[in-house]
C-alpha cells in the first residue's frame, strides 16, 4: 500500500470519527435539552397544582369483594396532603385501608369514645393531617357472620357515595382481629341527643333545615345513586349533625343495593328499629324504598314534637305521638302539640302545617299511598301543593285497599279523592 492510499484511509477514518462525535454530542445536547423540558415542565405542573394525588387503590387483580381490591396508604402520604386537598382527592376513589397500627395512632389507642351500641362503640380520632375522623370498631367475638354483613353493607353502599347529607366514608380496617369504619366526625352527634334536650334552643327554620336535608340524603340515596340504595333503619339516632347542624344520614350496617328494576325485595329476618320500621317489615312482606319513607314520616314527627314517637309514661291518648298528632290535626288542635310554637308567626304555623300533612303522607299504611322522597323533597320545601292526607291510622279500624298515588313529576299534586271513611280512592296525577 502506498503512502497516498494511507493517508486516504487516515482522512476518511478521522472524517467518520468527527461524524461520528458530531452526531453524539448533537444527541446529548438533545437529551440534556429533553431532560430540561421534562423537569421544567414538571415543577410548572406542581407549581401550579400542588403534589401529585394520592394512589389510594391498588391495580392487582383480586376476587370480587375482597378487600385487597383497597391498598393501604401510609401515614406519610396523608401527611403531606391538606385536609382540603385529602378530601378533594378521595372524593372519587374507594376507601382508604388503613390497618390496626394505624387506628391504634388516629385514636390515641382509642381512648376518646363517644358512643356504643350493639355493634360495637365509635372512637374520636384524628388523621396526620390533622383531619378529625370517628373510628367505628365492631365489638370482637361479635357474631361473625352478623359482623361481616353489617362491614360490607356499610362499605358496598356509603363507600360508594357522595352527598352533603351522607356521612363520609374515609376508610376501613378489615384484619381477624379488627374489624373498623373511619367516618368524618360529627361536631354534634346524633340528631337524637340534639332534639330532645329540650334545654337546647332549637327554632323552626333549624328544624325545618334539618327535616328537608335528611329528605335530600334518602331522595339522593333512592333516585339518584346508580343502584338504589335502601337504609332500613332511618331514626334520629342514625342521623349526625355536624359544626354546622347540617343532618347526614348515618349507619347503613343495615342498607342493601337494589337494581333499578326491582320493585320489591325479600328480607330475611326483621330489619329496622321497633317504632320506625314500616309495617310491612313485621309482616315480612315484600320490602321496598317505601320502607325508608316510612320511618322518615315517624323521625318528622319527632322533629316536630321533640319527642319519642312513643312515651309509655304519658296518659294513654298521648302516648303514641303520630295518633295524637293526627287527633289535634282533625280537630284544627294541632298547634297545641307542636314544639317551638309558642307565639310563632302565622308563617311559622303555616310551615309546621305542611311538614305535618307530609309527615301524615309517608306514614301511610299501604306502601304504595306514600309518596317517593323526590316529592317529600318538593312539598317541604313548598315546590309542590299537598292535598289533604288520607287518615293513616285508619287501618287500625278497617283494612282498605291502596291505590298508587304517587308518579314522578315536577309541580303540584292534585286533589285525591277519598271514599267516606277517607281511605284515598282512585290514582292521582302530579302534573
Amino acid at each position: 500500500m502506498d503512502s497516498s492510499s494511507g493517508d486516504d484511509l487516515g482522512q476518511q477514518a478521522s472524517s467518520n470519527f468527527n461524524a461520528f462525535l458530531a452526531v453524539t454530542v448533537v444527541v446529548s445536547v438533545l437529551s440534556i435539552l429533553g431532560s430540561v423540558a421534562i423537569v421544567y415542565f414538571v415543577y410548572r405542573c406542581v407549581k401550579k397544582n400542588g403534589l401529585p394525588a394520592i394512589n389510594i387503590n391498588t391495580t392487582s387483580p383480586a376476587p370480587a369483594g375482597s378487600t385487597t381490591l383497597y391498598a393501604v396508604v401510609p401515614d406519610s402520604q396523608i401527611r403531606d396532603a391538606t385536609v382540603e386537598r385529602f378530601l378533594k382527592e378521595i372524593a372519587g376513589e374507594k376507601p382508604i385501608r388503613f390497618t390496626p397500627q394505624q387506628l391504634l395512632g388516629f385514636t390515641n389507642n382509642y381512648s376518646a369514645r363517644l358512643g356504643a351500641g350493639g355493634f360495637g362503640a365509635v372512637y374520636k380520632g384524628m388523621l396526620p393531617n390533622g383531619l378529625m375522623v370517628a373510628v367505628k370498631r365492631l365489638h370482637p367475638g361479635h357474631d361473625d357472620r352478623t359482623s361481616q354483613e353489617q362491614f360490607m353493607a356499610e362499605v358496598g353502599t356509603i363507600g360508594r357515595t357522595h352527598h352533603i347529607n351522607l356521612v363520609r366514608l374515609f376508610g376501613f380496617c378489615y384484619e381477624a382481629d379488627v374489624r373498623a369504619l373511619v367516618y368524618e366526625y360529627m361536631e354534634h352527634g346524633a340528631l337524637d341527643s340534639y332534639l330532645f334536650d329540650r334545654s337546647r334552643d332549637l327554632g323552626l327554620q333549624t328544624m325545618r333545615a334539618i327535616a328537608v336535608g335528611v329528605a335530600r340524603g334518602l331522595r339522593y340515596l333512592h333516585e339518584e345513586c346508580q343502584q338504589k340504595i335502601v337504609h332500613y333503619d332511618i331514626k334520629p339516632g342514625n342521623v349526625l349533625l355536624d359544626g354546622g347542624l347540617t343532618p347526614k344520614v348515618a349507619d347503613f350496617g343495615l342498607a342493601q343495593l337494589l337494581n333499578r328494576a326491582d320493585t320489591h325485595k325479600t328480607v330475611s329476618g326483621m330489619r329496622g328499629t321497633p317504632g320506625y320500621a314500616a309495617p310491612e317489615m313485621w309482616m315480612q312482606a315484600g320490602a321496598t324504598e317505601k320502607c325508608d319513607v316510612y320511618s322518615f314520616g315517624i323521625l318528622l314527627f319527632e322533629i316536630l314534637g321533640r319527642r319519642r314517637n312513643f312515651d309509655e309514661a304519658a296518659p294513654e291518648s298521648q302516648q303514641w305521638f303520630p295518633k295524637l298528632a293526627w287527633t289535634k290535626y282533625e280537630s284544627g288542635e294541632l298547634m297545641e302539640v307542636m314544639a317551638s310554637c309558642d307565639g310563632a308567626c302565622e308563617e311559622d304555623k303555616k310551615a309546621v302545617h305542611r311538614m305535618c300533612e307530609v309527615a301524615f303522607w309517608c306514614v301511610q299504611q299501604q306502601p304504595e299511598a306514600r309518596p317517593p322522597m323526590s316529592v317529600v323533597v318538593k312539598m317541604l320545601e313548598g315546590e309542590m301543593d299537598i292535598a289533604p292526607p288520607a287518615n293513616p291510622f285508619q287501618h287500625l279500624m278497617a283494612t282498605p285497599a291502596a291505590a298508587n298515588l304517587w308518579t314522578t313529576g315536577t309541580s303540584t299534586v292534585n286533589s285525591v279523592s277519598t271514599s267516606a271513611n277517607g281511605v284515598p280512592r282512585g290514582s292521582d296525577e302530579i302534573v
